[in-house]
């Protein structure tokens, strides 16, 4: 489904799906930013009131460890969204002609 990490193929290598109708926007990365801020910063609070490290510690472990977790979550959400949309048959919306 992915190539180079986040972007989509021009269509699935085993059912031949074309994937041009799919737009996800920006709604894997809002689910993203809210969920990662919320695990991170629990975390860091955590490490921070358990261990008590130097500043750099924490530097250099969320800094580290955040886009790593970015990565992993947005290509999870995406192909989740992605899902949803072919199972869903979603589409743009239109009001509706009397």
């Amino acid at each position: 489904m992915f190539r180079n990490g986040l972007m989509l193929r021009s269509r699935c290598e085993s059912c031949k799906l074309d994937y041009t109708f799919i737009d996800t926007g920006d709604g894997p990365a809002v689910f993203a930013i809210l969920i990662l801020g919320f695990v991170v910063l629990g975390l860091a609070l955590f490490v921070e009131f358990r261990y008590e490290p130097p500043v750099w510690v924490h530097v250099l472990l969320w800094g580290v460890l955040t886009p790593l977790f970015a990565f992993v979550l947005l290509r999870f959400l995406k192909a989740t969204l992605i899902a949803l949309i072919w199972t869903n048959k979603a589409e743009e919306g239109r009001l509706a002609k009397d």
